[in-house]
């Protein structure tokens, strides 16, 4: 059996030799039989981890959760080099020269004294690496497996070099209420709803560009607040010896005004 070193501490090669280890023959079974494909939810998960734990501005959790990605590239990475197509060298390989062409006012003779400047340079040399000659083509490279409000920010921003977006707040206000009157007549039968629905969530998307308003965050917040709002109407039914789920609209509703009042001083509603 192969043997693996206990240390008071590891470094990156500690943990390369470790998943080399898990997957052998005389490692884990189930480490042995993943590939891409089965680890692949569990890499998106990982990721999600570590947005919460920035979130919570938790370092040693971070530290964790960063871990837990590593991980993830190194197994990987490791299913390639048993292949031999490539190993974890050549993915650091791959991103330091990418960076290193991306960063021409760092390594080169280019000028770019400003973020936005750099970020055009960025751009610029994507689409050379891409062979990309067109907008529509950098849509396109926009991942598809993103969360969807993100890929509608991401492409909106592609679209925005261009005089096709809207200009505004007032005429992103527009467009959504004019989305908005299509998913109604959508509901009444008039149209494919689920297309309607999608064109109010894009144009929401391009009113939060305009505003400077992360899509995927606004909507996390809403859901926060959506959960806090539902668990202090429930406290106030339980307290009045109701059950939520029994309520009608009308009773429910006035426990709710009253559970997420401001004022202290609000009218005590009679439930009966």
């Amino acid at each position: 059996m192969t043997v693996f070193s206990k240390k008071d501490s590891y470094n990156v090669y500690d943990l390369k030799a470790l998943i080399a280890l898990l997957r052998s023959q005389d490692g884990c079974p189930w480490d042995r039989e993943q590939t891409h494909e089965s680890i692949r939810r569990n890499f998106l998960e990982e990721a999600y981890e570590v947005c919460e734990a920035i979130d919570d501005k938790d370092p040693r959790h971070l530290c964790e959760e960063l871990g837990d990605v590593l991980m993830q590239v190194v197994f990987h990475a490791s299913i390639e080099e048993d292949r031999g197509v490539f190993d974890l060298d050549s993915v650091a390989d791959m991103v330091c020269k990418k960076l290193i062409d991306r960063h021409p006012h760092i390594f080169s003779d280019v000028k770019a004294d400003t973020s936005d400047k750099v970020l055009d340079n960025w751009d610029i040399i994507k689409m050379r690496e891409r062979s990309q000659t067109t907008i529509a083509s950098t849509m396109d490279s926009v991942a598809k497996s993103l969360p969807a409000l993100w890929r509608a920010d991401k492409v909106i921003s592609k679209a925005e070099k261009t005089n096709l977006t809207v200009p505004d707040i007032a005429g992103a206000l527009d467009k959504l209420t004019e989305k908005t009157a299509e998913l109604r007549s959508a509901a009444n039968g008039g149209s494919d709803a689920e297309a309607a629905l999608g064109n109010v969530l894009f144009a929401a998307v391009e009113t939060g560009r305009l505003l400077g308003v992360d899509p995927e965050y606004a909507l996390g917040y809403a859901c926060d607040d959506y959960i806090e709002q539902f668990r202090k109407t429930e406290k106030e039914a339980e307290a009045a010896g109701l059950s939520i789920s029994e309520l009608d609209r009308d009773t429910i509703l006035a426990i709710y005004h009253k559970a997420t009042s401001d004022s202290e001083s609000a009218e005590e509603l009679d439930y009966e």
